[in-house]
């Protein structure tokens, strides 16, 4: 199949890699032309703008920072995917998206007579997760190139459920992530080994996926795990801005947002996500590292 690509950083790389492990012809373009590279020497074609690589494609993946990201490669009337893309064909939105920009983009899309999913992704590919929103049908078209790049592959429901499902996953870990150090800067002040308290955790209730980054990435003073600061930052105030738009409760997405935000008004944005660690540290007065220990 013939499929175009849009946004090769990170995650767009190794996720575009899979497409042409899988055998389809694939385009690709980012802002970066040496972003493109690497898939360039796995046999992927180069575009000059996402018209172009709309123009060449059947189907079109963006994997992009965020929602004002998206919408200049999607909706742009001249050099835009949507003015490329023929009638009939499919656009997938991987980026963990705004629900509002995913109604632009799906509404855009009919207009078109393109195809829609919006299909946020989480953890790294083969072995990610992707949640996708949009028609059974399209979904059920889609799924094999949806498989080709994910172990675990669900449709949520229409348009802008994946997006929704992506937003409180986030919320969900990023949060978590904030009480995570709390917890841990309250056994520091209070006296406790932190590499025996980080051994108790993950068999206790307070065990979590979000946890582990602590240990291997905070109390070692490394802060590399996982995205960047900037990124985190962006999904857990797209995810507050959806609590309020249904009137759900956030005030602990507000609390994490803050502190998140306090972390990119040092300059660390680009750092990974564990440095906002610094920001509560300083708040208590302590650092929150040890040696990690085997037994």
């Amino acid at each position: 199949m013939r499929i175009g690509f849009i946004g090769t950083g990170t995650m767009g790389t190794p996720i575009a890699g899979c497409l042409v492990a899988a055998g389809h012809q694939v385009t690709v373009y980012d802002i970066r032309h040496d972003a493109t590279r690497a898939l360039e020497q796995q046999g992927a074609a180069t575009a000059n703008t996402p018209r172009a690589v709309a123009q060449a494609s059947e189907c079109v993946f963006t994997s992009l920072p965020g929602p004002s990201q998206v919408e200049a490669a999607a909706l742009d009337p001249e050099t835009g995917l949507l003015a490329g893309l023929p009638g009939g064909g499919a656009y997938i939105d991987l980026t963990t998206n705004a629900p509002s920009t995913i109604r632009r983009l799906a509404a855009a899309c009919r207009e078109h007579g393109v195809d829609f999913l919006d299909a946020p992704v989480s953890g790294r590919p083969p072995n990610m997760t992707v949640m996708v929103g949009g028609d059974a049908a399209v979904f059920a078209r889609c799924r094999p190139l949806l498989e080709a790049i994910a172990k675990n592959v669900f449709h949520v429901g229409p348009e802008g459920a994946g997006c929704v499902a992506k937003l409180v996953t986030q919320y969900l870990g990023y949060t978590n992530f904030i009480a995570a150090l709390e917890g841990m800067l309250v056994a520091a002040k209070a006296g406790i080994d932190l590499g025996v308290l980080a051994q108790i955790v993950p068999v206790s209730a307070g065990q979590s996926r979000t946890f582990d980054n602590i240990p291997r990435s905070v109390l070692t003073g490394m802060f590399t795990s996982g995205g960047t600061l900037d990124i985190v930052a962006k999904d857990i105030d797209l995810a507050c801005a959806l609590a309020r738009e249904v009137g759900a409760p956030v005030q602990l997405g507000v609390l994490a947002s803050e502190m998140y935000k306090q972390a990119q008004a040092r300059g660390w944005g680009q750092e990974g996500f564990p440095i906002v660690a610094r920001v509560l540290e300083a708040m208590a007065g302590v650092e929150l590292r040890s040696e990690l220990r085997d037994e």
